[in-house]
Parts: C-alpha cells; sequence; structure tokens
C-alpha cells in the first residue's frame, strides 16, 4: 500500500536519504519556531521538536504520511544544535576533537488517513578526530557546520573529521532508515511498496 508520503524539513540530507530508499517526498518545510520549546533533555527535545514539526505541516496537506525530524549533539552533557556563528562552531570543535558525543534525532510520524502517529529518537554514538586549529578553521571556512546540528556533516566534509560512528550511519546525517522501516510497519507501511 502507497500513500504520499510528506516530509516536514527543509534538509537536503533529509531528502536524499528517503530518495536512496526509494521515497521520494513532497518537502513541505514547517517553518516551526523551534524556540517555543525548551527542554534539557535530548531524547524529549528532539522527539517533541520533530511531532512539532509535522503537526503543522498536517494542516497543509492531505492523506499523507508526514515525517518530522530534530537533530541534536550531546557533548559532556551539553546540547547542541546549529553553531549560531563561526565563532561558536570553532569553539565548539576544539571541545569535540578527540572525544565522543552522542547524535539525537528525533523522528515523528503522523498517518493522517488513520489519525495515528509515531515518535521514536535515534542515539549514535560519534567519535571525533584530533584535528588542528587550522583544520577547523578550514572546515568553517567550508560553511558547511553552520548548516549542521553538532557542527558537522557526516555525508560531507566533515566526514573527514570523524573517527567511528557506533550505531546507525543515517541518523547522523538527520534521518535513520531502519528506524523509520520499523515506523512504518508499526503503521501497516512497508517500505518496499515505494520501489
Amino acid at each position: 500500500m502507497t500513500i504520499n508520503f510528506v516530509l516536514a524539513s527543509a534538509s537536503p540530507a533529509r531528502r536524499r536519504l528517503l530518495q536512496s530508499v526509494g521515497i521520494n517526498p513532497l518537502v513541505c518545510v514547517s517553518h516551526f519556531d523551534e524556540s517555543q520549546i525548551q527542554l534539557t533533555d535530548p531524547i524529549a527535545l528532539v522527539e517533541t521538536l520533530a511531532q512539532r514539526k509535522a503537526e503543522v505541516v498536517l494542516n497543509q496537506v492531505n492523506d499523507s504520511l508526514v515525517l518530522g525530524c530534530d537533530s541534536v549533539l550531546v557533548v559532556n552533557g551539553e546540547i547542541h544544535g546549529k553553531p549560531r556563528d563561526p565563532a561558536e562552531a570553532f569553539t565548539r570543535w576544539q571541545q569535540m576533537r578527540g572525544g565522543r558525543g552522542k547524535l539525537y534525532t528525533g523522528h515523528a510520524l503522523i498517518d493522517q488517513s488513520q489519525y495515528r502517529q509515531v515518535v521514536r529518537c535515534g542515539i549514535t554514538e560519534v567519535y571525533f578526530g584530533r584535528v588542528s586549529d587550522a583544520q577547523i578553521q578550514a572546515y568553517i571556512a567550508t560553511g558547511e557546520p553552520l548548516v549542521c546540528a553538532g557542527g558537522f556533516a557526516l555525508e560531507g566534509k566533515g566526514s573527514a573529521f570523524i573517527d567511528k560512528i557506533d550505531g546507525c550511519h543515517s541518523n547522523v546525517i538527520g534521518l535513520s532508515l531502519p528506524l523509520l522501516r520499523s515506523m512504518l510497519a508499526e503503521l501497516s507501511y512497508d517500505l518496499t511498496s515505494h520501489w
């Protein structure tokens, strides 16, 4: 059984991930004001943000599955979203290098036809390489870390600075494909029906 699939995100990486498994989503950006949600638990934070983003988009589409996502990086107990500016990105990378953090991605999948939803969080541990200040500055100059949760893109230039990950690779990019497969199954959909 197939149904319209809507991605409530402007992220090109999330769209590419969906396309890689045969889902060509309609992109409908929620423009939800994330500052409205002030939670200190990373799982509750990303799940709530993902759900709110999906709910905003529900009013703009009909008979669809709507997927909202949100990611944060936690390092030393501190939650990080996108860096505000190059200076923050530089300081953050100085703190992260040689260490590790956990990337949390909230997923909210809402099925309009069944009036049902599934909300889950994927967690992946990320090990950062020991990079020099000059390498950090060169990376920030590309602009890539300024548009990514945690200040790095695993699918981009930032991959050279990640020594390893423990957990789902696509979760770090912004959408866990195995988790999405199981969420679809909970709502009685088969991922392969899009092939």
